[in-house]
Parts: C-alpha cells; structure tokens; sequence
C-alpha cells in the first residue's frame, strides 16, 4: 500500500487562493505525498465526493496555555477544523513564572480573560512542571496535544518573573529591562514564535491593577521586540492609548519584522473609520511595513455576569470595583448615585448597551430569558440600567445578559476581511470561556461569508482561514496543500458546514463552566497524517500518544512531536 490516508474525489481548495479542482490527496509519514492524482491504494480512504479538502485551519489568536496542560485535545477548535493554534496572545500566558508568583498569574487570567481560578488551579496543580519559557516548551512536548502549538512568549509573565510584583506598580529600570530582553532572546532560540505585549485599556489583573505590561513604556517595548529581528520571529501586540500605528512603525522598522496587533473591530473608530484604518495600514504597507490588524469574522457577543462584568472593565468606575470586598461591590449596585454616574459617563462603544442586549439567564422569571433588555425594560416603566443591576442583585450577582460590544455592522466587517493588508484573527479560544465561543469562528466563516453572503469566495475564505494566518505569524510549514508538506487537512461539506448553537456545559477543572459550539459540516480533520476527528468523533484516545507538534520557530522540528511515538 502506498498511502496511510487517500481522501479522494474532493474539490481541492489548496490555501493559496488558487482555484479549486477536483482530485485526491494522498499521505504517507505524515506528510502529503500526492495532489491530484493519488492512484495507489491507502491503509484508509475518505470519499470526499461533493466535499472541500484544504489545508487545516491556523488559529492565530487563542488563550490555551493554561488548558492545554489538562486538555491535550485543545477542545473546542479541532472540532471546526482548527489543526493549529497559537498561544501567548496579548502579552498572556503562564510562563516564565515563578513558583511563588503562580497564583499571581492565575488571577491575572481570572481578571483579564475571564477564565476560572478555581479550574486553573485544579486544572494545573501545585507542580506545573516548569519556570521558564524553554521548560515550558519542552512540557508541551512531553505531554502533547492533538493540534500543533506555536507560543508567543508574553509580557506579563516576563515583567513579573523579573520584577515581581513592581510589575504592576512601576517602570522597569535598565537592568530590568536587559534582563527581560536576554530571557526574551532566549525564548525565541528556544522555539518562541515571537513576543506578545498589551496596552489595551480592558486589561485589568489582580486586585484591579493594570496588567504589567501596561506599566511598561515605549522604550522597554522596543527594546523587548528587539530580538525579533535577529530570531526571524513576529511580534503580536493589543493597542491602547499612546499605542498605535505611530509606535507599532517605530517597532516595525527597528525590527524589520511582521507586526500583527489587535484588533480592527467595527464601533471601535466611529461611522466609517475603519476605512481610514485600512487606508493608512496600506499606505505602510507600501512603506514595506507589515503592520497587519487583527479582524474577527464574529460580532463581539459577550454572556456576562455583574460578578464579573468584561464589557464594563474599560469603565474605571467598574475596573476600581475590582480593588474593593464585594460587600463593596453590591453597595455600588445598589447606589441611585452610582447608577446614574453609569448612565452619564458610558464610553462610546457601550451607547445604546441596553438595546443590544438579552437576557440569557434569569432564574426568578424564566420567560424573560432570551428577551431584549430593554424592551422588557419599556414594559415595566423602568430604566433598563436600573433593571439590568435590579437583577443582578436579585440573584446575588447570577443572572447573566449577553451584549453585541462591538463589530455588529455587517457591511464594514465584509470589506475589512476582503482587504489584503488585514489577517483573520480574535477567536480567543481558551479565555472568556464562560462568557462567549469564538473558537468555531472558521465554520462561521465558511457558512455565512462564502456561502450565505457570498462576500467571500471559496478559495478567499479557505485562504483567510489557513496560509494567509500562516504567513503574517512565520508559521512556514502549515496552510497549503502541496506535495513534501505535513498533511494538516479538513474536509467539510460546503452545503451544510457551520457553527453549531451556543451551549453551555461543565466541563472545566472542578466543574466550572464555559461556553461551547457543536462543528456542524465538518467531515475530516487530520493533523500530521492521522485522522484525529471523523464525522464529529475522535478518532485518537485523549490519553494516549497525540499527533500535534510544537512548531518551534513556526516549524515542526524532528523532536517536536507532541507524544511518545
């Protein structure tokens, strides 16, 4: 037999943007052997007839460095076709880390991505295994996971493995500074795909302080992507004030590397103003800086809580919240006062929130759940404001609302994912996990901008979803389909793939909850030649060895596989 897998008779949609063809795909050793033509017989066949077969889709912005230490199948993104994932987005992420800083580090994620103290620290334990980047690297390894992993090496957990907690209180001094730039040096020796850092206004840690990475100026910064240049790496970055395109070109030139900031969302610039963003990201590009924007295919849906209200963290009336008891807390949501400094000061993108929002869970009075706030709100005669915190407080802070934030205008999301200087991105899979699931962002995608809307074609969806991330992170080996290439393939039926209904379930460390989507179309995954899921089932065991590699310097080295074989 010349073939471990044949998936034959499927359109072949290649990555690149070229047209589809139909032909058959063969794979021997984990790698694509034949394109088009595949003649001989296979230990295994798929018919693919009436179906795509691409390149597996590269998720360049997830939050998995935790999860993937007790979930080695990285549910939920190999169930929509994700076959690679990149970790450490936004300067997050747990390495380095000290053993006395961990728990510092646990509730910096509690606070900024939303996710469980309680499922990170039953999930990871008190021996996480390592402390410094490369030993986390190499944990990965020992470990495994079903899809392939490239890791950014983060801001916060380098500012505070070399300040501690002056992390979150200062400026770095010189040495500081020089110390933090070796260890990112050695990260990126070490396989690191770039270095990720965070200005943005939302990041709120522990006992709400700003991230470490706020604290940080421009200088430190540039000093800390240095290394990029050298290491042929990228840099990601979230922008916040003080923090944009003006300083992101500094970087770009001292470098000369990509730049991928977060994100280009619409109501973040007004009426139209991502036009003027993409306007002067194209005038950089032809300055030959790749400064590319982040976009999501997804309006920002968030399901949230007033135990933990994520849209509201941009507010310092809300973030300061954080500092206080909670006593403290539920004495704010019940001041008149307070109330109406909320409706006086909302920033811009928060106008009109009541409108946007639904009542998602509201035990008292199940029949409001999935009604308009504020159209309840105008039933009773009441502020919707006042009926959101009412309660909020009537169920000691469970009830839970779902709000559109942000990049609910259809037109101006369509032309930002049709432009060539933008990268598909922001599904945040692995954080927000109880609050909303952009992890199935690619059969989103697929369903309804190539074939419900048809703004996107085939071959400009599957591009978006696989080499156009690839490119923009240095992944150099993943996002095509060619002969010599690791076989990373999906096969889905164009007729029916999409998003399932959002669920909630308990299946976090220690019961905890998060949010998920059933891959609906899906009919193959397949990660380094072994098919891991088939029509919405795994084919691997979760226990035993894993077909993922560490992507070290955005490739697949000869010890990188993620099991023992």
């Amino acid at each position: 037999m010349s073939y471990d897998l044949k998936i034959s008779g499927g359109t072949i949609v290649d990555g690149t943007g070229a047209p589809g063809r139909r032909g058959d795909v063969g794979i021997r050793d984990g790698k694509i052997v034949a394109l088009g033509e595949a003649p001989e017989e296979a230990a295994r066949t798929i018919d693919a007839t009436g179906m795509v077969v691409c390149p597996g889709f590269v998720d360049i912005h997830t939050h998995y460095d935790a999860q993937v230490l007790w979930d080695r199948m990285l549910t939920i993104s190999p169930w929509h076709g994700v076959t690679t994932a990149v970790m450490g987005n936004c300067g997050f992420g747990i390495a380095p880390t000290r053993p006395e800083h961990r728990r510092l580090i646990l509730q910096t994620l509690e606070n900024v991505e939303g996710m469980s103290l309680e499922a990170l620290e039953t999930g990871l334990g008190g021996d996480w295994g390592f402390e410094t980047f490369p030993e986390y690297l190499d944990v990965l390894e020992r470990r495994g996971a079903a899809i392939n992993l490239g890791v950014l090496i983060g801001h916060t957990p380098l500012r505070m493995y070399v300040m501690g907690e002056d992390a979150v209180e200062r400026a770095a001094t010189d040495a500081e500074v020089a110390r933090m730039r070796d260890i990112v040096r050695d990260a990126l020796e070490a396989g690191a795909v770039g270095f990720a850092t965070s200005k943005a206004i939302t990041h709120w840690g522990y006992a709400g302080k700003p991230v470490p990475s706020r604290l940080a100026d421009l200088e430190e910064i540039e000093e800390l992507a240095s290394p990029v240049g050298e290491a042929g790496a990228m840099v990601q970055v979230n922008v916040g004030p003080g923090f944009y395109l003006k300083e992101l070109s500094s970087i770009a030139r001292r470098t000369g590397r990509w730049i991928s900031w977060t994100a280009m969302l619409t109501g973040l610039f007004g009426p139209g103003g991502h036009r003027k963003q993409l306007a002067r990201t194209a005038e950089l590009a032809d300055e030959g800086l790749h400064i590319v924007p982040q976009v999501a295919c997804r309006p920002l849906n968030f399901e949230f809580q007033f135990e933990a209200p994520f849209p509201f963290e941009a507010m310092p009336m809300f973030s300061q919240l954080s500092a206080g008891s909670r006593d403290a807390r539920l004495a704010k949501y019940r001041d008149p006062a307070w109330r109406q400094q909320v409706r006086d000061t909302l920033i811009p993108v928060l106008q009109g929130w009541t409108d946007r929002t639904t009542i998602a869970v509201y035990p008292p009075e199940p029949a409001l759940e999935e009604r308009n706030l504020a159209e309840v709100a105008r039933e009773r005669g009441v502020d919707a404001t006042d009926l959101a915190l009412d309660m909020a407080l009537a169920t000691d802070l469970k009830a839970r609302f779902r709000t559109a934030v942000l990049n609910t205008d259809e037109e101006a999301i369509g032309e930002m994912l049709h432009d060539p200087n933008t990268v598909l991105g922001l599904s945040d899979a692995g954080a927000h996990a109880s609050q909303l699931c952009d992890a199935c962002f690619s059969t989103h995608l697929l369903a309804h901008w190539v074939r419900e809307t048809g703004v996107l074609t085939l071959e400009q969806g599957v591009r978006a979803l696989t080499s156009r991330p690839a490119e923009v992170f240095g992944i150099a080996d993943r996002g095509r389909l060619e002969v010599g290439l690791p076989a990373d393939v999906v096969v889905f039926d164009p007729q029916t793939v999409g998003a399932g209904p959002i669920r909630r379930v308990n299946d976090l460390p220690g019961g905890a909850d998060r949010l998920q989507s059933e891959a609906i179309g899906i009919e193959a995954v397949v990660v380094n030649g072994v098919l891991l899921r088939h029509r919405g089932i795994d084919q691997v065991d979760p226990e035993g060895p894993l077909p993922g590699r560490v992507l070290r310097k955005g490739r697949a080295s000869a010890s990188g596989r993620l099991a023992a074989e």
